[in-house]
């Protein structure tokens, strides 16, 4: 299997970024790391191991990227306004640094997005935010609703990146008619801690007509690499 590294200054975040590449060809898939992880977390986890097959077949190609969310969502240090910028800025670098990175080595118009936990919020997110690049988002025990990090703090900007807010009263024919051509997939286990949320994030889909399928998993450990795993094997 073809993997690579890959690291540059990033004007957007204003420091090194680094992540890694797996694959030669097909569908490029960003993966976005766990809660506070980093870009090798999921490959040292038996991700990439799991998913092997689809990439040395050529059928999809994994970049790793890392993340800033000590530096955004979960830095009690300071101001939620200020968390809210960082989380602004690394979606800047993945959309303008990252994805054409991504189209330019696999010579694919569109991308993937996927992670776990906090990671599967970015990858939903983003999928929601930015339909006309992403074909697909895998979402693996995601959660959505960021107020848990606000302290009490809203804004507009705040607004756009809470799914649980904006997808409610999506009503842009150009998004939706987007969302329906996306692959969209929210995967949990039925002990897993971010059940209730996916639920009610399928429902919120629903009501828009925005096609999503929720896979849940009966009697599965909660919210571990095992079971991300197990899960990755069925839809790559």
């Amino acid at each position: 299997m073809r993997r690579d590294y890959h690291n540059w200054y990033s004007p957007r975040l204003d420091r090194q970024m680094e992540l890694l590449t797996f694959g030669a060809s097909g569908l490029p898939i960003v993966v976005f790391p766990t809660e506070r992880g980093r870009f090798y977390d999921y490959e040292n986890n038996g991700m990439i191991q799991a998913v092997s097959g689809p990439i040395e077949e050529g059928r999809i190609q994994m970049f790793c990227v890392d993340s800033v969310d000590a530096e955004s969502w979960l830095n009690r240090a300071v101001h939620p306004h200020e968390r809210l910028a960082r989380h602004l800025a690394y979606e800047s670098y993945v959309l303008y640094e990252v994805a054409p990175l991504m189209k330019k080595l696999s010579g694919s118009a569109q991308i993937g997005a996927t992670g776990c936990g906090l990671g599967g919020y970015h990858a939903f997110n983003f999928a929601m935010k930015h339909p006309d690049l992403t074909a697909a988002s895998i979402v693996m025990s995601g959660f959505f609703d960021m107020r848990r990090f606000m302290n009490g703090f809203y804004s507009n900007d705040f607004y756009f990146n809470n799914p649980f807010d904006y997808l409610p009263n999506m009503s842009d024919a150009w998004f939706l008619e987007r969302y329906a051509k996306m692959r969209l997939i929210l995967a949990v286990g039925d002990r897993d801690v971010c059940l209730a949320e996916n639920v009610r994030m399928k429902e919120i889909l629903s009501k828009r007509d925005i096609p999503c399928w929720l896979d849940v998993w009966q009697g599965q450990e909660m919210y571990d690499w095992p079971l991300w795993q197990r899960m990755a094997v069925k839809f790559f």
